[in-house]
C-alpha cells in the first residue's frame, strides 16, 4: 500500500455539478482538495505529476449518471494515464477498462479488473497479446482487420475457447479535432475496417468456427467539441447492424462507440453530456443493444497537473526564458501536438512577464510553453503546469537519460506516492554488463 500523509490545508473543491477543478486557491496559496502544493513539493520534490482523486471520480460519474438513460458501460481508455492509483479509484467507481496492448492488460488484472470488465483493442496486435487477452477472459476483443479475425480464430481454436469479436469499423466521417494526429475516423485512416469491407468481416467472425460476433464499435479521434460526428458514427454503426440482423447474424450484443470526448484545456467548453445522452437514446434505445464507451481524457485530463521547479531565469535574443526540472521528458504534448497548457506560479509575486517555459533537455523542441504571458517568476520559483492528468506520464521518455517523476495522488486532505520517482539504478536495471555472445 502506498504512504498516505496528512495536508495541513482544508478541502479546497467545494460546488455542486461537474466538479471545474481539483485545484484552488485558498487565501492565496495553491491546493490540489485539501493538500497544499508547496507542502506536496517539499515532501515529494520536482517534478511531480498530481492527481485529485474528487475530479477523477466526479467525471466518471457524470458521465456514467448522463448514459443511464440507456443500457450501458463505461470503460475507462488506459492510454491516457495507467498508473495503479487512477485505475484503483476508477475501479471503486465500477468502471471497466479499454487496453491496446499486453501490458496494459497486465496493468489492468494487476489492478484488480476481472477479464469481463475488460475490451482489449489496438490496430496491431500481437499473437501473443491476442492468447493473453484469450486467456483472461476479455469481454470482447475489438479486431481492426479480417487478418486479424481469422488469427482471433486460430488462436482461440488453439486454446480451445471461442472468442468474442468486436469489429472496429472506421466510419469514414469528418471530424473537426485541435490535430490531425489525434483524427482516427476519418477515410483512410490506419484504424479500423473500411467502412464498404465491414459487413464481409462480420460475415466472416460470424462464419468461423471459434469466433462469436458480439459487438460493433469505433472510435472517431480525441478532443471532440461538437457531438455530431459522434451521432453519424454513431447512425453508420446501426445502419451495419440492421443489414447483419436481416442477414440472421443475431449475436451482436454491444454497441461501442469509443472515447474522445473532448476538455478544456484554454477556452474551449466541455461538451454537454447529457445532451449528448438523450440524442443516443433515439439511435440506441431501438437495438436494444448495451452501449459502450470508452473515454480516457475526459475522466483524467483536467484532473492531473505537472509540478516543477525553475533552474534559471535567463534572457537571450530579446526573450525571457525560464528553464525548469521539468521539459518534453515530462510532458511531450506541447512540442508534439502543438498543445496548450495552462501555467501558473504556485506562488505569485505579483506581476507579469513574457516568458519561454523551457526544460533541460537538449534540444530546440524542448518547451512547455512560448511567448507565454505568465506570471513572473525566478530561479527556485515552483510552476503549476495544469491539465496534465492524460497524456502527460505515459508519454514520458527516459531521453537524455533523465529518470521519470513521481506520481502523487491527493484525497480530501491526505496524499500518497502512487509511483515513486526514478533512480539512475532503474534506468540500467535491464542493461547487462555481461551480455551472452551466441554464434550467429
Amino acid at each position: 500500500m502506498p504512504e498516505v500523509r496528512d495536508g495541513v490545508h482544508g478541502r479546497g473543491v467545494v460546488g455542486e455539478g461537474l466538479l471545474t477543478s481539483g485545484f484552488t486557491r485558498i487565501d492565496g496559496v495553491l491546493n490540489c482538495e485539501g493538500v497544499g502544493i508547496e507542502v506536496l513539493a517539499r515532501e515529494v520534490g520536482t517534478p511531480a505529476y498530481v492527481y485529485s482523486s474528487a475530479m477523477v471520480r466526479d467525471r466518471y460519474a457524470h458521465l456514467d449518471g448522463a448514459l443511464s438513460v440507456l443500457p450501458h458501460r463505461v470503460h475507462y481508455t488506459l492510454k491516457a494515464n495507467s498508473n495503479a492509483g487512477i485505475l484503483r479509484v476508477l475501479r471503486e467507481q465500477g468502471a471497466g477498462v479499454d487496453v491496446v496492448s499486453g501490458g496494459e492488460l497486465f496493468r489492468a488484472l494487476r489492478a484488480g479488473f476481472a477479464g469481463s470488465d475488460i475490451i482489449f483493442g489496438g490496430v496491431g496486435k500481437s499473437a501473443d497479446e491476442i492468447r493473453s487477452a484469450l486467456t483472461a477472459g476479455v469481454l470482447l476483443v475489438n479486431a481492426e482487420s479480417e487478418a486479424e479475425v481469422r488469427l482471433l480464430d486460430r488462436i482461440a481454436g488453439e486454446l480451445g475457447v471461442t472468442a468474442p469479436v468486436g469489429l472496429r469499423v472506421n466510419p469514414e466521417v469528418t471530424v473537426h479535432s485541435s490535430h490531425r494526429y489525434i483524427k482516427t475516423g476519418e477515410k483512410g485512416a490506419k484504424f479500423g475496417i473500411p467502412f464498404d469491407d465491414v459487413l464481409a468481416v462480420a460475415r466472416l467472425t460470424a462464419e468461423l468456427p471459434h469466433t462469436r460476433l458480439v459487438g460493433l464499435d469505433m472510435h472517431i479521434g480525441s478532443q471532440l467539441f461538437r457531438l455530431d460526428p459522434y451521432l453519424d458514427g454513431t447512425e453508420r454503426l446501426v445502419g451495419l447492424l440492421e443489414q447483419l440482423r436481416a442477414e440472421g447474424i443475431d449475436t451482436i450484443r454491444y454497441l461501442d462507440i469509443g472515447g474522445g470526448l473532448g476538455v478544456a484545456y484554454e477556452a474551449e467548453q466541455s461538451p454537454d453530456v447529457e445532451r449528448f445522452a438523450r440524442a443516443l437514446v433515439s439511435r440506441v434505445a431501438p437495438t436494444g443493444l448495451t452501449l459502450i464507451m470508452e473515454p480516457g481524457r475526459f475522466i483524467v485530463g483536467n484532473a492531473g497537473m505537472l509540478l516543477t521547479r525553475v533552474l534559471y531565469r535567463k534572457h537571450s535574443g530579446g526573450r525571457d526564458f525560464l528553464v525548469t526540472d521539468a521539459g518534453m521528458t515530462e510532458l511531450l504534448r506541447p512540442s508534439h501536438y502543438d498543445a496548450y497548457h495552462r501555467i501558473e506560479a504556485v506562488t505569485p509575486r505579483g506581476g507579469q512577464m513574457m516568458a519561454d517555459v523551457v526544460g533541460p533537455v537538449c534540444e530546440s523542441g524542448d518547451f512547455l510553453a512560448l511567448d507565454r504571458a505568465m506570471d513572473d517568476a525566478q530561479a527556485g520559483d515552483l510552476l503549476a503546469v495544469y491539465d496534465v492528468g492524460a497524456y502527460g506520464y505515459v508519454m514520458a521518455s527516459n531521453y537524455n537519460t533523465r529518470p521519470r517523476g513521481v506520481e502523487v495522488m491527493v484525497d480530501g486532505d491526505q496524499f500518497a506516492i502512487v509511483t515513486a520517482r526514478e533512480r539512475y539504478e532503474d534506468l540500467v536495471r535491464l542493461e547487462l554488463d555481461e551480455p551472452e555472445w551466441r554464434q550467429g
